[in-house]
């Protein structure tokens, strides 16, 4: 059996009607004709959807069978999973995303197939002026208040949005009403769960001149009523001046290191994903810097890398709690 390494995998590009070509611009991705590329997914193992490694002798290994076969390595102190729990990705929005709902763990057990509920954050990267982050119901939108602006095409009045500017951080918890403005690139930490129910989609048409399906009941079932507007979290100081802690959930948790000099990585008996914002790094024992829009994983049985960037370095560090 290999041993593991940092792993870097082939991105899946997926193409929506309100993508564009930003992930390339912004991110430095090399993508084909079209302009509506729209999310890509650097970590995912997912059903079909799965990441494949690009580098070293595990080339062509997908994420789920390194879940599977060499679990205790990959994911050390989290070990057994089914599959990888958590998927990493950007997102070029273009236009304004469906608003959108997102089950529990417990609810998302019941759908069939079952899945995993979703739990997710944003990460800021780029906005164009006048971008709006849709995120929670405005206070005192309960049940039957949202049901009259849904049949009255209105349901925007219910939602609480903000200007975001680049470096904000969102957790956006199971059963939160949502949706991304347009003009807005971000990356995404998330549960490993593709369900989506969308609520509304701003009384749009899709490209055959149909409204798009809704999934209305199924949304406000599982719609958690008792939070109120979502805003950015607060960045917290740890003990590593360079690393502040956006989230921590129950699910996972997200650092950003924004650093200029050698850091050491992982060590720490869990695997960890990190993802260059700004800048590049050098890995130890690789010819190719891990630059902007890219992302590696460090397995659990690593020990701690060190990373050494080019300059003033910005990246994201998501790992489970």
């Amino acid at each position: 059996m290999e041993s593991l390494y940092p792993l870097r995998f082939e991105p899946i590009y997926r193409c929506h009607l309100w993508g564009g070509r930003r992930l390339e611009a912004v991110l430095h991705k090399p993508l084909g004709p079209g302009n509506d590329f729209a999310e890509s997914w650097e970590i995912v193992d997912h059903g079909a959807e799965q990441s494949v490694v690009l580098n070293g002798p595990l080339a062509g290994t997908t994420l789920h069978e390194l879940t599977t076969q060499q679990g205790p390595a990959l994911l050390g102190r989290h070990h057994p999973q089914p599959s990888f729990p958590l998927l990493l990705k950007f997102l070029d929005a273009q236009k304004t995303l469906s608003v959108q709902v997102h089950p529990n763990d417990q609810q998302g057990a019941r759908l069939q197939p079952p899945d995993y509920g979703k739990t997710e954050a944003w990460y800021v990267i780029a906005v164009e002026p006048g971008s709006l982050i849709y995120a929670g119901l405005k206070r005192g939108f309960d049940l039957p208040a949202l049901k009259r602006e849904l049949s009255r095409g209105t349901a925007e009045l219910c939602l609480h949005h903000f200007e975001p500017r680049p470096g904000d951080c969102v957790l956006v918890p199971a059963g939160i009403v949502h949706a991304i403005g347009a003009g807005i690139v971000l990356a995404e930490i998330q549960q490993s769960s593709d369900t989506t129910f969308r609520l509304y989609d701003w009384n749009r048409l899709g490209p055959d001149g149909q409204p798009r399906a809704l999934h209305i009941d199924a949304a406000l079932a599982v719609t958690d009523f008792e939070r109120g507007p979502v805003n950015p979290t607060t960045p917290q100081s740890t003990q590593r001046p360079h690393v502040s802690q956006l989230v921590e959930c129950e699910k996972f948790v997200w650092d950003r290191w924004q650093f200029d000099a050698p850091q050491a990585a992982g060590g720490d008996h869990r695997c960890h994903i990190l993802a260059v914002i700004e800048g590049e790094v050098s890995l130890p024992g690789e010819t190719e810097a891990l630059r902007t829009g890219q992302t590696v994983l460090l397995p659990a049985s690593l020990p701690p890398t060190i990373l050494t960037p080019r300059g003033q370095t910005t990246l994201l560090d998501a790992y489970l709690p």
